[in-house]
């Protein structure tokens, strides 16, 4: 065998070692196949917001399903919700951001959703509200960079985005969440929650540690009333776009434990 010869198939042995390792890292779990996670986003935003964790979580073999949310009610989106829920079988993995903590709070009783996921999200108890978590606490710094149209649907300014919403993604992608964002009803913040799934289920929270649109310190104490598995990022609001794989991570903890 000349030197060449045993170079290429050096080479080619090595490439396939790597390759099966690569394989085996990729490969799906088994203790998740047949699990969902269902994906429900907050205010000022719309599916496209978990785009950077779906693939990390069907990569693992989860089957993944985004709500798009209408953002006109409590009661819209929570039914909108269970619809998703409706549809799938098997073990669901409950996930809301932001608003879209509410949403699940509120969805989250089906018998099929087995765990809850906070990522830098409300966690309002039954009877309560958003505005009932925030109304004593400061005005915020991005109030003044709310936006409302004629039919009293809430936006962000483009400041907003890039100073408070998402600070620490690229202006481009800034640009992007500004120009895709779904207006919010100004009235949902009033609507109450009715019984609280976060008493009967599982719980865990993405804490985003420099968020700016949640104070950090209302979600460390939200996620200890509903005794959740904690898991920090030093990220903005949009933390699923910012650190996805954190998000993930904490997200297939909890369908792990999903029965």
């Amino acid at each position: 065998m000349n030197t060449t010869f045993k170079k290429i198939a050096a080479s080619t042995v090595l490439l396939g070692g790597l390759f099966t390792l690569g394989a085996a890292h990729a490969a799906p779990d088994q203790d998740l196949k047949g699990k969902t996670v269902v994906l429900v986003h907050g205010a000022f935003a719309d599916g496209s917001s978990w785009e950077k964790v779906v693939p990390l979580l069907e990569a693992r073999g989860l089957h993944v399903v985004a709500v798009q949310n209408p953002l006109t009610s409590l009661a819209d989106d929570a039914a909108a919700a269970q619809r998703t829920i409706d549809a799938q079988t098997g073990p669901v993995v409950l996930v809301g951001h932001s608003w879209g903590g509410a949403v699940i709070s509120q969805a989250g009783n089906d018998d099929k959703v087995k765990a809850l996921v906070y990522v830098a999200a409300f966690a309002p108890d039954s009877g309560t509200s958003v505005n009932d978590l925030i109304k004593d606490k400061p005005a915020p710094a991005w109030a003044p960079e709310l936006r409302k149209d004629s039919g009293n649907f809430l936006t962000l300014s483009d400041k907003g985005i890039a100073e408070d919403f998402a600070q620490d993604l690229t202006p481009a992608q800034q640009h992007l969440v500004a120009a895709t964002q779904g207006p919010w009803s100004a009235g949902a913040i009033n609507e109450k929650v009715t019984d609280a799934a976060w008493h009967h289920k599982r719980s865990y929270f993405v804490i985003a540690d420099k968020d700016r649109m949640i104070d950090p310190r209302l979600q460390v104490a939200m996620a200890g009333q509903i005794n959740a598995t904690v898991t920090h990022a030093n990220a903005s609001h949009v933390v699923m776009l910012s650190q996805p794989k954190v998000v993930a991570d904490a997200i297939i903890a909890a369908a792990r434990n999903a029965e």
